[in-house]
């Protein structure tokens, strides 16, 4: 299974990250409102792309990880970045993309369908992150129901995964006061739906890697049977130790 990472990229100088050799490793770019892509020199600008490749090799040892560099230093970006960074993974043949981000502004909606159609047209599933403070609330990619959208709650395993129909953000995922890898070596206690996403994108990965040929809507649909009950009281941190946006 490929797994593509559209984040700040992927610090393979990370120890956790000992031996990973990324199928691509790509940053999108904008100079001069043209965008271009270039290597991404195994670099990670922030550390939270870092941190999502290290869930997903803890989680999916043999999936093959590949690094969309999207997301800027300050974990932002814009939406046609976003939009460029999911063709190249799309053309390329990955079967998850991890979007580990969201975007509120409806005029954008359109954008994001684009290519989120495309994944499922090509049977590529998409994984998305939603808002850490409202998962009610709406955000692209993560508010289209081919998606599978998922929110963060306190577990001590890391395979766990929840599920409540009737929502758009129909599942949770470990990812509450959890250590992840991140810049220089180190690591970091982190809690958001950013790190929920890369838990369940991985036992995706484990599920399709036996039925390579589910569709994305068959394959949230078994993730749906297989899930555990919602939790009774969904623990909702106060404070976020990184909100990723796009506009």
């Amino acid at each position: 299974m490929k797994i593509a990472v559209l984040d700040s990229g992927v610090d393979l100088t990370h120890p956790l990250l000992s031996g990973l050799g990324l199928e691509d490793d790509l940053s999108v770019v904008e100079n001069n409102s043209r965008l271009s892509v270039v290597p991404g020199e195994g670099r990670d600008v922030y550390g939270h792309g870092t941190a999502i490749a290290g869930i997903l090799r803890q989680l999916a040892p043999e999936a093959k990880i590949g690094s969309f560099r999207v997301l800027g230093e300050q974990l932002r970006s814009r939406t046609l970045i976003i939009r460029e960074g999911a063709r190249l993974a799309l053309e390329r043949g990955y079967h998850i993309l991890n979007c580990s981000f969201g975007c509120t502004r409806e005029d954008h909606a359109l954008f994001y369908k684009d290519w989120i159609d495309e994944a499922y047209l090509r049977g590529s599933h998409v994984v998305a992150a939603c808002n850490n403070h409202d998962f009610t609330r709406r955000e692209w990619p993560g508010h289209f129901p081919t998606v599978i959208t998922v929110t963060f709650t306190r577990s001590d395993r890391p395979d766990s995964l929840f599920c409540r129909k009737g929502h758009l953000v129909e599942f949770a995922a470990r990812g509450e006061d959890i250590e992840v890898a991140w810049l220089a070596g180190g690591s970091k206690k982190v809690t958001g739906s950013s790190f929920a996403a890369p838990h369940a994108a991985a036992l995706l990965a484990r599920l399709i890697s036996k039925a390579p040929t589910l569709s994305p809507l068959h394959a949230k649909a078994l993730l749906q049977t297989l899930g555990q009950p919602w939790p009774a009281q969904r623990s909702v941190a106060s404070a976020f130790s990184d909100s990723v946006q796009a506009g």
